[in-house]
């Protein structure tokens, strides 16, 4: 997604050591190996276990040297020392599920198909949405949605979900479309809704069940001590609410000369790929180099 445009705006050289913090299915990792070459080095991160795998078999000739770990990009600056790194030269972010996690109804991600109420990147997390949507009270409910998703109906699907639940729990995606859809009194096959009503809840239930935000925090707050003088960060958003938090934070580092922003407003998909692909059309990429000025005390945005 958006490979014309990491490649332009990132940057990546021969014999650089990059970060791709949300390896997915590798297909960042792949063009990035490419552009290191023999003797660059890329250390690959994901949350996902099983697509970390799968990556890895992909870029099993990858062009340069790579490491493969099973991690959290919340955790960056651990990661980073456990596997002896001292700087980088680039960090990229992709926010976004990949195909396979997305399109699997046993993940819980998408309303698509029935499934378990999951949301759980990571399988060995404890909690997962079933839990949330069947243990928070209808206040805490309406809260999450809407300060993760903006949903301006939080407050009639949480009391919805909440009469539903009475009777018995919800524990699959099916029954919470429904749900919500019903809170919201549209019809998803119907010409009046042009996404399905229970995008937003879905979303905001995942990003609470994987700590989204604070993950992304964490990232933006650790990446300046890691990036090399000139080495450069982008985060690839796909919502308002993800989008904001980068944009505050490169502008923050900016007013405090640490970063230079590269591109002052998002850049997006060209229209052949929005066709091609679905899914690009609400991404945003932001990018922004790091100065040579020294860090003033950490920042501590949780």
């Amino acid at each position: 997604m958006l490979v014309t445009q990491v490649l332009e705006l990132l940057d990546p050289q021969p014999g650089q050591c990059w970060v791709d913090a949300t390896v997915g299915l590798g297909g960042h990792a792949r063009i990035l190996a490419e552009r290191l070459g023999a003797e660059g080095r890329l250390i690959a991160i994901d949350l996902d276990e099983e697509n970390l795998a799968l990556a890895h078999n992909r870029l099993s000739e990858a062009a340069c040297s790579c490491e493969w770990i099973h991690g959290n990009f919340g955790e960056l600056g651990d990661v980073l020392r456990r596997s002896g790194a001292q700087q980088v030269d680039g960090i990229l972010a992709d926010l976004g599920l990949s195909s396979n996690q997305l399109d699997d109804p046993d993940r819980g991600f998408s309303f698509l198909g029935d499934g378990p109420l999951d949301m759980r990147i990571d399988r060995r997390m404890e909690q997962s949405a079933v839990e949330l949507v069947n243990r928070l009270s209808e206040r805490e409910l309406a809260d999450l949605i809407y300060a993760n998703s903006q949903e301006r109906f939080s407050r009639r699907i949480a009391k919805r979900i909440c009469r539903a639940r009475h009777g018995a729990r919800i524990r699959s995606t099916r029954k919470l479309a429904e749900v919500v859809a019903s809170a919201m009194e549209v019809d998803p096959g119907s010409r009046r809704s042009k996404i399905h009503p229970a995008t937003r809840t879905f979303l905001a239930l995942r990003m609470a069940v994987n700590d989204e935000l604070g993950n992304l925090r964490s990232l933006l707050s650790e990446a300046p001590e890691w990036l090399a003088p000139g080495g450069r960060i982008g985060v690839i958003s796909f919502h308002s609410v993800e989008d904001r938090e980068v944009k505050i934070d490169f502008r923050k580092r900016s007013g405090e000369g640490v970063y230079s922003i590269v591109n002052k407003r998002p850049v997006i998909a060209e229209p052949d790929e929005r066709t091609a692909n679905p899914r690009s059309r609400s991404a945003k990429l932001r990018v922004a180099e790091r100065t040579d000025r020294p860090l003033g005390p950490r920042l501590d945005t949780r």
